[in-house]
């Protein structure tokens, strides 16, 4: 079995719920797996992992910078192992945004960093008004305002497809 590094970028925790999910079904599956923030990855020696996933929420149409740095800091280690990203957005909510290929912020990414990581996916995330700061809870309303989405401030929606996340864990486990 194989020894799996997740590492994470989240705003509001979702991202990190999606990557226990999946070191859950890794683990299921007889794998060791560490889970850990990227902010928090300086010191882990790449080279000790078979396989590395990496999975970043966007934030305002943005990716966060400490994952732009550690991709770059760790290209060589990243590219020598099987490698695999995925990207946690509302917009992935959207049939035609659902997708490694459609998906707007994730072909963004792909197209700010040198790294082609051999595995990709989009999820949706979650909508939780209640918990958003007064600030975010504006910006995002007038987001989904524009995207016609949910705008009632009382909102709280899950819009991943947990199916969907399984079946990346079963192709991460299978990855060589």
């Amino acid at each position: 079995m194989s020894t799996i590094l997740i590492l994470y970028s989240t705003v509001d925790g979702h991202t990190r719920t999606i990557c226990e999910r999946i070191a859950h079904g890794l683990e299921a599956e007889g794998h060791g797996v560490t889970l850990t923030r990227i902010e928090d990855a300086g010191g882990i020696n790449l080279a000790a992992h078979d396989k590395i996933v990496i999975g970043a929420s966007i934030r305002y149409g943005w990716h966060r910078r400490s994952v732009f740095e550690f991709i770059k800091a760790n290209l060589p280690a990243l590219e020598r192992q099987p490698n695999a990203f995925f990207s946690v957005n509302i917009v992935a909510r959207k049939p035609g945004k659902n997708r490694p290929e459609t998906n707007p912020y994730l072909r963004i990414f792909l197209r700010r960093t040198r790294w082609k990581p051999q595995l990709l996916d989009v999820f949706a995330g979650r909508l939780d008004y209640p918990r958003y700061r007064p600030l975010d809870r504006l910006m995002i309303r007038f987001i989904m305002w524009l995207t016609r989405g949910p705008t009632d401030p009382a909102t709280v929606v899950e819009f991943t497809d947990w199916a969907r996340v399984d079946a990346f864990a079963g192709q991460v486990a299978t990855m060589r």
